[in-house]
Order: structure tokens, then sequence, then C-alpha cells
């Protein structure tokens, strides 16, 4: 693996680390969860041959730290975060982005906030359960995660949560692990140090925010939502599923489930950075601006 460039930048509330590797037109890698920069190592190398390949820490994770440690997490602020990365790294030319999980929820907000900084946005695997029909009882679950966060603590709180993100009708037991690759082992520690934080306020900050549909339909020729081929029928599958849908666009399937870029990274990246590159040779073949893959 190359050693990346680190930096650190100054936001409103908080300093971030970042990450910087190889030369080209920038691409951000917004990651979700509870990882960081770290979370896009088996990509980033490969994908550094064609783009210079950015990604950070959000807010509160990991190297990424708070003024104030107790502070409340919204999707707008994170949107804000990597709008100032992409100011600091790209700041005169549109870059490509892609987000996964809570990732691509604050890869949203900022299309549609900033649409004339994004080319191409891929957004995996949005957790927006405000969009869909049954939202009222995700509310009521995210309730429950919080409530049991508090009574129990964030162990049996992330449980809970990851019992409601199943597919439905799903009552098996937890499936049997699967090995990941060395790197994603060693992130392992650090994940599990960011998961009181991510229980506590990402997800009810997160899990809450509702996109705003009719924007992301003006701009939807450069957006594209993607879920896991093995994720079919999980809440977060669902809600990139059904947004897609209401904008009228395929939904495009990456390998594994929810976690596919850890546990098959090399597959990932590959249909990833063909995923822009699709766009680009869209655009120089047609003279088009930015639209969807396929």
């Amino acid at each position: 693996m190359t050693a990346p460039t680190t930096g650190t930048l100054r936001v409103n509330g908080a300093t971030l680390h970042y990450e910087v590797r190889g030369r080209g037109p920038l691409l951000l890698l917004i990651p979700g969860g509870a990882g960081g920069a770290a979370a896009f190592d088996g990509i980033a190398d490969a994908l550094a041959a064609e783009y210079t390949v950015a990604t950070y820490d959000p807010r509160g994770m990991s190297r990424s730290t708070l003024d104030a440690a107790e502070a409340e997490q919204h999707v707008a602020e994170h949107a804000d975060d990597a709008f100032r990365m992409l100011e600091l790294l790209s700041p005169h030319e549109p870059a490509r982005v892609f987000g996964a999980s809570s990732g691509a929820i604050a890869a949203l907000h900022l299309l549609t906030a900033h649409p004339d900084r994004i080319e191409r946005l891929v957004a995996h695997e949005p957790p927006v359960v405000e969009v869909l029909p049954d939202a009222s009882e995700h509310r009521a679950f995210i309730a429950r995660v919080q409530e049991t966060l508090h009574a129990e603590g964030p162990m049996p709180a992330m449980a809970v949560f990851a019992a409601g993100l199943k597919r439905d009708g799903d009552t098996t037991g937890p499936k049997a692990a699967t090995t990941l690759p060395p790197q994603a082992a060693a992130r392992a520690e650090q994940t599990m140090a960011n998961l009181p934080y991510f229980v506590g306020r990402i997800v009810p900050g997160f899990m809450a925010y509702a996109p705003d549909a009719h924007r992301l339909q003006e701009l939807s020729d450069r957006l594209v939502l993607a879920g896991g081929q093995d994720s079919r029928g999980e809440l977060p599958y669902r809600s990139a599923a059904f947004l897609a849908e209401r904008l009228g666009r395929e939904l495009l399937h990456f390998p594994g489930g929810h976690t596919g870029l850890t546990t098959h990274p090399a597959e990932f990246g590959e249909l990833l950075r063909k995923a822009f590159c699709a766009a680009q040779a869209r655009r120089v073949t047609h003279g088009e601006g930015p639209s969807t893959l396929g």
C-alpha cells in the first residue's frame, strides 16, 4: 500500500484529518458508519492510478477532533465539511465523489447544496429511511436504539441497530464470520472505539434526514444510486432502491452487501472506477453533461 500524504483542515467546530494519493482529477471518498479514511485503504491505491484520491475521517471519528465533544451532529454540517475538502483540493474544477452509508447521506446533501462542485456522485446505500412509505416505523426503531444506548450502553444499542437493518422477515442469528482482508482486520480496534459516537450521534442525526427529492430529481443526471448485490431487502438497500425508483434511475449493484467495500475491495473498486469512466466516456462521445451509468 502506498503511504498517503496527510494533512489537517480546520472547519466549523472541528479539525479534520485527511489523506491524499495519486494524481489527476479529484475523487473524494466519504466514509460511513464507524469508519474513517482507512475504510478506503483497500481501493485507494488502485484508483490513485487515475485520480487524486482524497478521503478523511469525518468529524468526531478517529483522528478528526470536535471542539465540543458532546456536540450534536447534523448532515448539513458534515456535507459542508466535504465541501471544504473540495474547495481545498480541487478549487477550480468539479470533482467526482463517492459516499458510503452515512457518508452517502452527507454526499447527497453536498450535491443539493453545491451541485457546481460535483461532476459525478456515486452514493452507496444511503439509509435515507425518511423516503420510505413506512418511515414512521423506522423512526420508532431509531428511538429504540437510543433508549437501549442510554439504558444499557453502546454494544447492546448496536445489536438493536444491526437487527433493525436486516431484510424483512429475516430472524436468523449472526451469519458466519467473513474472513476480512488483513488491512480491514487491522482497522477493527479503531472502528470499535468509534462505535459509541456513531450510535449515539450519527445514527439519530443522519437517519432522521429527509433528502430534497425534488432537487435530486433536477440533478439526477450526475447521481448514481447504488446497492449491494447481497443486501437486497435490508433497510439501507431499500432506502437507496426506493429513492432511485422515485428519481427514475436504475440502481447500480456493487459486489457484496452493505460493507462490500470491505469484503470485496478489488471488485468494488473496479466497478467504482468504471462508473466514473463511463460517465466521462459518454460526455466525450456525445458532448453531454454528467449522466447516469448506462
